[in-house]
């Protein structure tokens, strides 16, 4: 990095439960990839700090989230929606936080994420959009209830089997992330509060 760079810098803070190691305690390929989002955000995500714990797992955990953000044909601000209203209903405050700010920067629009994190069925979206957004939460609420005939409806809504895969692994992803978060009291970087507004 050059000196211009931002320095990553994992604060103690990130989670509250659990310690946040130290940056030069983390192995050479977890510092890289801190160093990458640091210079990228200006920041480092305290969500990163926090798996800085166990590096296995945040090595683990970044890969699965890279490839469904980049191995998909759903746009970036759907992805972030789909985040966002599960995280709603699951009452995460730092996923509502920090991809709040995502939803704000990808879908350009100041309001969506609130919408979303409130009640989905509030926000200003399609149609097509709020059945992906219907059946990514209810796969949160009544995981059992999910039938193919959710399915069909993000296929009768336009998606491709493909991505009504990729909707189902985002939910999924971001069910398993907000309770992690929640268990270790992951804390929103205050930058995220006021990105995108």
């Amino acid at each position: 990095m050059s000196e211009e760079s931002a320095t990553p810098e994992l604060l103690d803070d990130a989670q509250r439960r659990f310690p946040v190691p130290d940056y030069d305690e983390v192995p050479a390929d977890v510092r890289e990839r801190l160093d990458e989002e640091t210079e990228r955000a200006g920041f480092t995500p305290n969500v990163m700090s926090a798996l800085a714990y166990k590096p296995s797992h945040f090595r683990a955990f970044l890969d699965f989230h890279d490839a469904f953000v980049e191995d998909t044909t759903l746009d970036r601000a759907e992805v972030e929606m789909i985040v966002v209203a599960v995280s709603g209903r699951n009452n995460c405050l730092y996923c509502n936080v920090a991809h709040g700010a995502l939803v704000r920067i990808y879908a350009k629009d100041p309001h969506l994420a609130d919408q979303l994190t409130s009640n989905h069925r509030t926000a200003d979206v399609s149609d097509e959009r709020m059945a992906m957004l219907e059946v990514a939460v209810k796969l949160t609420e009544e995981p059992d209830a999910v039938t193919t005939e959710d399915l069909d409806l993000l296929l009768e809504a336009g998606y491709s089997q493909a991505e009504v895969w990729d909707i189902g692994m985002v939910a999924a992803f971001f069910n398993f992330s907000n309770r992690m978060a929640t268990f270790a009291d992951w804390r929103p970087n205050e930058e995220f509060y006021t990105m995108g507004r």
